[in-house]
């Protein structure tokens, strides 16, 4: 290999980016990141989730001890909601407090501080520099970024840029995905008491907490959902809309979002809240179908850049497949590196890392899954009307002769349709 100025550059700070400079750093090579925001996690939404196993397969406890992370969650609620009317799945258990957990974060302190540890293990950090291109040699193989009228050189470049990558296209000759494989996501941030979250919540100490994803009248009966995440002294909560169904619908997204803050079931938990910050971000919903290829000649593709995010419909995971890939992609660096090979062939070990892994079978066992929820309608507009219908059947008391529970079931049911109930379960227990 030739003589550079770094054995490898990393571009984007966000979970994927720190975790592969650190893996290449502990290993002794030379390693630069190149992050565009004024600092590592300043561009990124604040509020999320990070499930913690990948995050114990790169750092010891003690090193964990430090992370700042806000509330583990105990409780997951979710929610399908009516214009007038909420019907909750409301679930904990002691599973949940184990090593399977896991925690919101915001994501300003909980990415600077995987910067911080980037750093100690000897990685260069250069922010607020944004990368313009990639540099390539007479080959066509990646060689390194320029930024501005510099030039700097590396062995391998790691790309971990995000969603809205500049650079996939350069490196790999990946195509944006369409409109409808990508979401648009808002949040606000709104600071309480901590005592005041944990006695809204149900839950029993101020290091617990509650996550909560939201069907139906939040997006207005568009393709998309809420969510909110519990903090230690403020509630994140926001939506995540079809940028397709977006732009079909007469409610603007905004719109949807004062809405869902002024509906009871949301209004109870945020009440007295400061709204402390507003934010946006895009959000990959395509799942393996919309993945570029990840690796090239000199290059790897990690995190958000490589589409690894898959909404479940009762979970969403994207933060984990980061942390997991951007390890994997510092692991296959230096194993090329060592190898004098960084070629496509000498990094493809990185493909076989993540196949091997929960990434690759998660995005490959759910593969049907974004296109069954883009067009199962009846979820966000339909069931949520439907059990509403049936629970003031059986709960609201009127001084009517009570009815049998199938007598407030069955006509219900049957407005909805039993082959339309019948189709849709059947594409859910396919896709999820």
């Amino acid at each position: 290999m030739e003589e550079r100025d770094f054995d490898a550059i990393v571009v984007g700070s966000g979970c994927a980016g720190p975790i592969a400079a650190l893996e290449l750093a502990r290993a002794g090579k030379s390693v630069l990141v190149v992050e565009r925001g004024d600092a590592a996690g300043s561009k990124n939404m604040t509020g999320g989730r990070i499930y913690m196993h990948p995050l114990r397969k790169v750092f010891d406890a003690d090193t964990l001890a430090t992370a700042p992370l806000e509330r583990r969650i105990v409780r997951e609620k979710i929610m399908l909601m009516a214009p007038d009317a909420e019907f909750t799945i409301d679930f904990s258990s002691d599973a949940m407090r184990t090593d399977n957990d896991s925690y919101s974060v915001l994501r300003g302190p909980f990415d600077q501080w995987l910067a911080d540890q980037a750093e100690e293990a000897g990685a260069e950090y250069i922010c607020g520099i944004p990368v313009e291109e990639l540099v390539k040699d007479d080959a066509g193989a990646v060689i390194g970024i320029r930024a501005g009228e510099d030039e700097i050189t590396a062995n391998v470049v790691v790309l971990c840029d995000g969603v809205n990558s500049l650079f996939t296209e350069q490196a790999v000759g990946y195509q944006r995905p369409p409109a409808s494989a990508i979401a648009v996501g808002i949040k606000q941030t709104f600071a309480l008491p901590a005592k005041t979250i944990s006695d809204r919540c149900l839950v029993s100490s101020d290091g617990e907490g509650m996550a909560m994803l939201i069907a139906g009248d939040a997006t207005k009966g568009n393709f998309g959902g809420g969510f909110m995440y519990t903090n230690r002294e403020s509630v994140s909560l926001g939506i995540v809309a079809g940028i397709e169904a977006v732009s079909k619908s007469e409610y603007p997204i905004y719109q949807m979002m004062e809405e869902l803050k002024s509906h009871p079931g949301i209004a109870a938990l945020i009440e007295g809240g400061e709204l402390v910050e507003h934010s946006g971000h895009m959000v990959p919903e395509g799942g393996l179908h919309i993945m570029p290829k990840l690796v090239g000649d000199g290059v790897l593709v990690a995190g958000e850049s490589a589409m690894m995010c898959i909404n479940f419909g009762y979970a969403v995971r994207g933060m984990d497949y980061a942390v997991a890939a951007g390890q994997m992609a510092g692991k296959a660096a230096v194993r090329a590196l060592d190898a004098g090979d960084v070629s496509a062939r000498g990094l493809s070990c990185y493909q076989d890392m993540l196949e091997d892994s929960f990434v690759m079978k998660d995005l490959r066992s759910f593969s049907a899954e974004p296109e069954f929820l883009e067009h199962f309608d009846h979820m966000f507009c339909g069931y949520p009307e439907m059990v509403r219908d049936i629970m003031n059947n059986m709960l609201v008391i009127d001084g009517s002769p009570a009815k049998h529970v199938k007598d407030s079931v069955m006509p219900e049911v049957k407005k909805m349709g039993y082959l339309n109930i019948f189709k849709d379960m059947k594409g859910a227990l396919k896709a999820l």
